[in-house]
């Protein structure tokens, strides 16, 4: 067994958003394994979560133990943190244990790079919205980067100089820091916020925007108002936990949003069985992070990576 701290030498965005556009097409075809994430929320605030999950397809099976801790930034320490276990299929045994802090934030940033390449209303010449400005927002952006021309970012952030840092580093691309409401005037807009109140309004989203809602990941957030969920074609990672967990989750709860509203899976998209049905419609991509997309990642590291021995058992 090996263990892959991987401090450098992350694979590129165009080969990670390749291997997670083929693990949500082999979600999309029904040939994973993967049950819902199991959430141990804390006393004192935050939580974490289990994630396993089989890719027959690249023969890889395995388990991520995430952790999702608001306050951390006061104490030094990431938001995110993670660790993925790899067993052999045939033995069970430990294959590799993988540093996937940075691995998360990248494979969750090509989730929405795929989502955008197949739903956004054009490839080439984009105006993104982004709406916060993270670790995350900076993925979101690194990989829709590899996916589609961007010509503009038009960044908001609750802090001002977060959102004046955020656009600084992304001057290639023409981001500049703006009120919410022009944020949300683009051809593709993302989310990535920890907010358990929605605050990007149904009346500011024009026809034909893809909205990628990054940030609800957990019971009891979302960043939507209900309103633009029911103008929209919702498309999921997963249902389940999307219901449990997602966007849609507290709209669900509160009786303003049917599941039955859904427009399709990722992976039924990738496939080509869903889409948005006209030019104009708007479309949201609700994220909550699948295992599948560990595994993928994880591959890539498996692949290239160098790993220090470890006895076991």
């Amino acid at each position: 067994m090996k263990y892959y701290p991987v401090h450098s030498g992350y694979p590129p965005y165009a080969e990670v958003n390749s291997a997670i556009e083929a693990a949500f097409a082999e979600h999309g075809g029904g040939s994973v394994q993967m049950p819902p994430k199991v959430y141990v929320t804390f006393a004192g605030g935050g939580d974490f979560r289990t994630m396993p999950a089989y890719l027959p397809a690249l023969g890889i099976a395995g388990v991520k133990i995430v952790n999702v801790h608001p306050h951390n930034r006061t104490r030094g320490l990431p938001t995110v943190m993670a660790l993925t276990v790899i067993i052999d299929v045939e033995t069970g045994t430990p294959r590799a244990i993988i540093n996937a802090t940075e691995l998360t934030a990248m494979r969750t940033g090509a989730a929405g790079a795929v989502a955008a390449r197949y739903l956004a209303p054009r490839q080439s010449s984009v105006t993104l919205g982004v709406v916060g400005a993270g670790r995350q927002a900076e993925a979101q952006v690194e990989a829709t980067a590899a996916a589609l021309t961007i010509e503009e970012i038009r960044v908001w952030s609750r802090t001002g100089k977060s959102a004046e840092a955020f656009a600084a580093r992304y001057s290639d691309y023409n981001a500049r820091s703006v009120p919410i409401e022009r944020a949300c005037d683009c051809d593709v807009l993302t989310t990535t916020t920890p907010s358990t109140k929605p605050f990007v309004m149904a009346d500011w989203v024009h026809e034909g925007t893809h909205i990628n809602a990054i940030g609800a990941d957990a019971p009891g957030k979302q960043e939507l108002d209900p309103a633009l969920l029911l103008k929209a074609e919702v498309f999921v990672d997963d249902p389940r936990q999307s219901i449990h967990s997602g966007e849609i989750n507290v709209p669900i709860s509160t009786g303003q949003y049917n599941p039955g509203r859904i427009a399709g899976t990722l992976g039924e998209v990738v496939t080509g069985k869903k889409g948005r049905s006209s030019p104009d419609a708007i479309t949201i991509f609700d994220s909550t992070g699948l295992a599948i997309q560990d595994l993928a990642i994880a591959t890539l590291v498996l692949r290239d990576g160098e790993g220090y021995e470890l006895p076991f058992p």
